[in-house]
């Protein structure tokens, strides 16, 4: 049987895999279509960067200028920010081709053959200087189109012998002059924002005035904890992860010898339902007091904090990898049998007292399988902070004393329930399996947090890919772990899930190679955080903004350029006439991933953020220290006081201080003159909607325009 079962999994990858060769056989890559070459015209000081550009026959790349709005992407001819010279206007193009395509309903505006790009300069050097850009284009056929491509290059250019043009130093001199004054009046800004909070009685929250959503967040200078969403997101997971304990060798067979007790030790059936619905409460009350003990011991803006701090999240992956190896059969964590015993011999004493006892020798009986997931549990709650390790104890011990109530008050039940066998065992390797991913996360936050570049994405999905595609092969029956039974014929149930695994595997691995995998955006690091940002051979969601490439900038969500610094930011938004977005995050931050995944590279969006928008992402757990000068004591709330000590702080208190908010992600936008614009906020509880999102940046940039 086992053999059959070889055959059918052997024929499955082997499909699989000819699938995979022979996609990987008509991959065709944009650099193989289009040639490039790039040089220099110059006269005195006057200079033109010139792209040669060659495309093969049958193939064509889209115009830099595109009369209306089109699906297609535009070519660009990007140049890196350097204060050596200054742009003469926009691209050259030859005229394009025009063709009305029927099938898409489109006009199409392109390039062919052996053509020329151009981009004219002013020298303002009076030695020679390197000029770094990229060529940016999407080549497409009659059939279809290929991703994206950034072709970069350098460029030589001699320095202008002749003197500069007054009004051009002059000019120079008046950026200088705005980049300084956005510096101060940032610092200003920075000093005075919390007396100005505290006179603001009410913040704008989409346009609209709102006394009440101060009091949607725990201000403990962490992460907002919704009571709407957050709390009942653990609530959730807490309660389905019961019900897996209850799948466990350890609880399981429980239920009926349990159960079973009290119905024949009790003179009458409403007397055994009533000890059940006991046993049950005590079994909740001591996950609870669990909870309890965990956030009186470290307390609510400890517990805020982990979720950033890499020490604690180094902590947390070994503690899950533990855990993981326990479920898996390696050894298995055990109370002291002292504990056990004490508590048994407690509860033979009868009444309400025996019954709890009871209850906690279960849950030291049971702690082999229930230890890895309540100890996962607590890690997940406790990176939440405030109740979050009360509510998840809550629901994970809900759960777990449900049956015991149900199946006493209607015992016919149990001739229904499956009998104990080796299902019970893989149960908990395969919650073993999770456990290693879910470590694998916490491992990530840490270097994330350090920015140590250990993890980065492609390493990440690959170890997911190690995992899951082990996992799969376990289900499938190939692998036998300790205290399996031997497999004489796969189960539907089992099947089933080793296919849905499988998939998962399959779908995850493009994402080694640039793509988004928005199912499980909130888990891998960003594009932005690994080795290749815009994706294999550059075929990920690239730059393409009309603006060069400035300095102080970086590659960001989408892999647009934002700024890290926000008086460079406002300095910079202030010379080029556009609004400032303000992006108020953090590298950990899991419904910032997602916004940036699901939201930000949308239609309609992403252009006006790469083009409309000038971007500045205040990462509120970076821990780049502050200079010497900028650390200082701040009032963080009543009676709280800080030391502000890294980046990081800096931006949390600019938020907290001004805004009255604690949450990531936190957006928005300013107008010429620094000021806040009337659109109000935008979050990721209120604008994961595409369609509201899009509404309030659009708003946002019309103030914008009324303003100037």
């Amino acid at each position: 049987m086992v053999k059959k079962h070889l055959l059918i999994l052997l024929g499955t990858i082997s499909l699989l895999l000819n699938f995979t060769s022979l996609s990987f056989a008509q991959l065709e890559f944009p650099e193989d279509k289009v040639k490039a070459k790039f040089s220099v015209e110059q006269n005195g000081c006057e200079a033109t960067i010139v792209a040669t550009v060659t495309v093969v026959s049958k193939w064509h790349i889209n115009a830099v200028k595109i009369p209306q709005p089109t699906f297609l992407l535009p070519t660009t001819l990007t140049l890196s920010g350097n204060k050596n010279y200054s742009l003469v206007g926009g691209t050259i193009e030859p005229k394009p081709h025009f063709m009305h395509d029927d099938a898409s309903d489109e006009d199409l505006y392109y390039h062919e053959g052996t053509f020329k790009i151009k981009q004219k300069i002013t020298i303002k050097s009076k030695t020679d200087f390197t000029i770094e850009g990229v060529f940016h284009f999407q080549t497409c056929n009659d059939v279809r189109c290929l991703p994206e491509y950034d072709m970069t290059f350098k460029v030589t250019i001699k320095g202008c012998a002749e003197e500069l043009i007054d009004p051009t130093k002059e000019n120079a001199l008046e950026t200088d002059a705005a980049k300084q004054k956005a510096k101060e009046d940032s610092l200003e800004a920075l000093q005075n924002s919390s007396q100005e909070g505290d006179n603001d009685t009410s913040r704008i929250h989409n346009g609209k005035s709102s006394d009440s959503d101060s009091n949607s967040s725990d201000e403990t200078g962490g992460r907002k904890v919704d009571k709407n969403t957050s709390l009942l997101k653990i609530f959730i997971w807490s309660f389905l992860s019961g019900l897996a304990a209850l799948l466990t060798p350890c609880v399981f067979p429980m239920i009926p010898m349990t159960v079973s007790f009290f119905t024949k030790q009790s003179k009458t059936k409403a007397q055994g339902v009533r000890n059940a619905i006991i046993y049950g409460l005590s079994i909740i009350a001591i996950y609870i007091l669990l909870g309890t003990a965990v956030t009186a011991i470290f307390g609510a803006e400890v517990l805020n904090e982990m979720s950033t701090n890499p020490t604690f999240n180094i902590v947390f992956f070994l503690i899950l990898v533990v855990f993981a190896v326990s479920f898996m059969g390696a050894f298995e964590i055990r109370m002291p049998s002292k504990w056990v015993n004490k508590a048994d011999s407690k509860a033979d004493k009868g009444g309400l007292i025996g019954i709890f006892f009871m209850a906690l020798a279960l849950a030291l009986v049971s702690f082999s399988c229930t230890g890895p997931i309540v100890g996962t549990l607590l890690v997940q709650a406790a990176s939440e902070g405030g109740i979050a390790p009360l509510l998840g104890m809550f629901g994970f011990s809900l759960a777990l004393a449900l049956p015991f109530g149900l199946f006493a008050a209607f015992p016919g039940w149990m001739n229904s329930l499956p009998k104990s066998g080796g299902w019970l065992n893989t149960v908990k390797v395969v919650l073993g399996f999770l456990e290693l991913a879910l470590a694998f996360k916490f491992l990530s936050n840490a270097d994330l947090s350090l920015q140590a570049h250990l993890l980065e994405r492609e390493i990440f999905l690959a170890i997911w890919i190690g995992i899951f595609l082990v996992l799969a092969m376990y289900l499938f029956g190939f692998i036998r772990l300790p205290h399996d039974s031997k497999i004489e014929y796969l189960s539907v149930g089992r099947t089933i899930l080793g296919i849905v695994v499988l998939t998962f595997v399959i779908y995850i691995i493009p994402g080694i190679f640039g793509a988004p995998l928005k199912l499980i955006s909130a888990f891998p690091p960003p594009m932005s955080y690994s080795e290749s940002p815009l994706g294999f051979g550059g075929g990920g969601v690239s730059n393409s903004s009309d603006q060069p490439i400035i300095d102080g900038t970086h590659l960001g969500p989408q892999n647009i350029m934002v700024f890290h610094e926000y008086d460079k930011a406002l300095a910079y938004a202030k010379e080029v006439g556009k609004p400032l977005f303000v992006d108020f995050t953090g590298h950990n931050c899991v419904n910032c991933r997602k916004m940036e995944q699901s939201v930000w590279g949308e239609p309609g969006i992403i252009d006006k953020l790469r083009n409309d928008v000038v971007i500045v992402s205040l990462h509120v757990d970076e821990r780049l220290p502050l200079p010497e000068s900028e650390q200082k004591t701040v009032e963080m709330g009543p009676g709280r006081m800080k030391d502000l000590k890294t980046t990081g702080d800096k931006w949390m208190y600019l938020q907290i201080s001004k805004y009255k908010v604690t949450s990531q992600p936190y957006y928005r936008m300013l107008g010429p003159n620094g000021e806040d614009l009337d659109n109000g906020s935008a979050d990721y509880e209120n604008h994961s909607n595409v369609d509201k999102f899009r509404s309030w940046l659009e708003s946002g940039i019309d103030l914008f325009k009324k303003a100037e």
